[in-house]
């Protein structure tokens, strides 16, 4: 939600879509405008009830209302979002149009300022990025806890951090900092000693919060489908996670898939 998708051919490349913009580079040509109004959310829900060619969606979530899209207007961003297409979605959730709506977002604090708000009412969050076993500090302060209060769940996106836990040289669609790679060398260093995947370590770190409820990992081609397959069903021995815990990799906070 958010985006309109027209008729109207524009230059891909002229495209400004934030710290994502590589992502859409080789999507279709059609014009894409931002929309958080009633009326466009009304309209982005039609459509695809249309395409999809049923009476009711799922999931709904609102993108990228947040910081690394709009810099510093996504706070008014996020307010006519609040007056558009967070009340249409609640009216359209209560009609059964649309079975759930949330956020989803790259940064935290769209999630936490809206479980801030007496309404409208969310039913869950897709997280991209930012519960992650190299990023997940920030999360465990204030957003999984409010969610954890207001019984709602969220589903992690980017659990490879763009794919730098798992070998990738990029780290939030740039060039990984040079104290990300060490962080992944240090946790690789540990992993390869009990002889575990570094993309078992990465999902079934995100899986063990009670507050996440699924783990989107994207796939590339056929095969990586079956490669996160197998590293959710690895087992992993408890003296991994406490070898990581006392190492500093990650947070004390943070629930394990292990007991402690």
């Amino acid at each position: 939600m958010g985006r309109l998708i027209l008729d109207e051919i524009e230059d891909v490349d002229a495209r400004d879509l934030g710290e994502k913009g590589g992502v859409f580079r080789y999507g279709r040509p059609n014009r894409i405008v931002n929309d958080y109004s009633r009326d466009g959310t009304l309209r982005s829900i039609e459509d695809s009830l249309k395409r999809l060619a049923t009476s009711h969606i799922n999931v709904a979530f609102v993108h990228d209302v947040a910081q690394d899209f709009y810099g510093d207007e996504w706070l008014s961003v996020f307010e006519s979002a609040r007056k558009g297409a967070f009340r249409a979605l609640d009216r359209l959730r209560d009609e059964g149009v649309v079975k759930a709506w949330g956020l989803g977002v790259n940064r935290v604090e769209p999630i936490e300022l809206l479980l801030a708000l007496e309404e409208p009412r969310p039913d869950g969050f897709l997280l991209a990025g930012r519960y992650t076993l190299l990023d997940h500090a920030r999360a465990l302060q204030r957003v999984m806890p409010m969610a954890a209060e207001h019984e709602l769940a969220i589903v992690v996106g980017g659990p490879y951090s763009s794919g730098a836990l798992v070998g990738g040289p990029n780290f939030e669609y740039a060039p990984a900092p040079p104290e990300i790679l060490k962080k992944v060398a240090r946790i690789k260093a540990i992993a390869d000693r009990y002889r575990i995947s570094m993309k078992a370590a990465g999902l079934q770190f995100a899986l063990a919060n009670p507050v996440v409820a699924a783990v989107i990992p994207g796939a590339s081609r056929p095969s990586r489908i079956a490669e996160d397959r197998a590293a959710l069903e690895e087992a992993i021995p408890a003296e991994f996670w406490r070898e990581l815990r006392s190492e500093g990799l990650v947070s004390p906070a943070a629930p394990l898939p292990a007991a402690d």
